[in-house]
């Protein structure tokens, strides 16, 4: 038996059914479900994409909704790139495609966020096109079953592994379509349930037959890893303002870390741009640099330091929280360099916020109540 069909037989009777996102062609709620499992396991996701779909039920709503109230509901999921290209993708198929969600990978491949892998998937699930997904399980699969060298990411060994994808696709037929669905589906839940990185299940793989790194007993060092690198460590202080019960925030470029979401601003960032301001709020006797400094508070009402930990993909960041309650009466600037605004700090709670900032903030209004 040949390696698609016993991908398909195996996934129809052992294979992931059931998802929110299964049971039906809407490639709407595909797409959505296949940008939101990106880098992100089936079991975080279901949660989010269930309020996501509930808020956003077809693609017309999510194009005509503010970037703001689709990073509310992405808030915890990371890589919000993923977001803003979400919500600019809805927004190219209501324009170019009269609110019809495409269904060819070709199309799909031109939307923003969409990737070959990702857009063939789209396709399968949506409309039965035979084309090769490569997502991270399946290259897991590849690389084991065909004994393949070489750290997957790599631009000469993925291309090997596109090769196989393209050459092991099942064969045209009348029922291709089904089949299609099938095979794509179990591909991904192999890698994910059977042939996973760690502890992988080989007796239960429908493959382990004509599986070249079980032969060989190589089953644990393929696929090869990522070459290692020490993991950058940075440092951030940004400054938690809080006056009559709203809290200062600024919108991050969409560029960067954090893009288009709210966070705290960075203490060096707001002491030059208040400063600049001219309202007195610094010492009289500091100088612009004292005042750019992050090490000088220019500030009253110094309270509570946080610092918390958070690992990024290429780097760790430590960031440290400077608390400051202002009289009400504080005047406060216009402050004209950064894009900051102030918040009731329960609806600052229901914004778009990175993961450390929210576990501050609500530590901070807990402490209120």
């Amino acid at each position: 038996m040949g390696f698609a069909r016993r991908v398909i037989d195996w996934q129809l009777q052992h294979g992931r059914h059931g998802l929110p996102w299964q049971g039906g062609c809407d490639a709407y709620r595909i797409w959505v479900s296949e940008i939101m499992l990106q880098q992100t396991q089936v079991a975080a996701v279901i949660p989010y994409y269930q309020r996501f779909m509930a808020r956003f039920p077809d693609v017309q709503t999510l194009a005509a909704a503010p970037v703001d109230d689709v990073l509310a509901h992405w808030s915890g999921l990371g890589y919000y790139a993923r977001a803003r290209n979400l919500h600019a993708a809805a927004q190219a198929v209501v324009a170019q495609h009269g609110g019809r969600f495409p269904v060819d990978s070709a199309v799909l491949n031109t939307l923003p966020g969409i990737g070959r892998s990702t857009a063939a998937a789209i396709a399968a699930f949506s409309a039965g096109e035979r084309s090769p997904i490569l997502d991270g399980n399946v290259k897991r699969v590849f690389a084991r079953h065909f004994a393949v060298d070489g750290f997957p990411g790599s631009a000469p060994v993925e291309a090997q592994l596109w090769a196989l994808a393209d050459q092991l696709l099942p064969a045209e037929h009348p029922g291709i379509a089904a089949d299609m669905q099938a095979y794509t589906q179990g591909l991904m839940d192999l890698g994910a349930n059977v042939c996973s990185r760690g502890r992988p299940r080989c007796s239960l793989c429908p493959l382990q037959a004509t599986c070249a790194a079980l032969a060989q007993d190589r089953v644990a060092e393929l696929p090869a890893a990522r070459p290692r690198k020490a993991r950058p460590e940075r440092s951030s202080l940004v400054t938690l303002l809080r006056r009559d019960g709203q809290v200062l925030l600024e919108r991050r470029p969409a560029r960067g870390i954090w893009g288009g979401l709210w966070s705290f601003p960075e203490a060096a960032a707001l002491a030059s741009d208040h400063a600049a301001a001219g309202t007195g709020a610094a010492s009289a006797s500091a100088s612009a640099a004292d005042v750019a400094s992050p090490s000088v508070t220019v500030w009253p009402g110094s309270a509570r330091r946080f610092e918390v930990r958070h690992a990024f993909t290429h780097f760790t960041l430590h960031l440290t929280v400077q608390e400051h309650c202002l009289p009400d009466a504080y005047p406060m600037p216009t402050l004209t360099a950064l894009d900051l605004r102030w918040h009731r700090q329960q609806d600052a709670l229901r914004l778009g916020l990175p993961a450390p900032v929210r576990q501050v903030l609500e530590q901070v209004v807990q402490t209120d109540l």
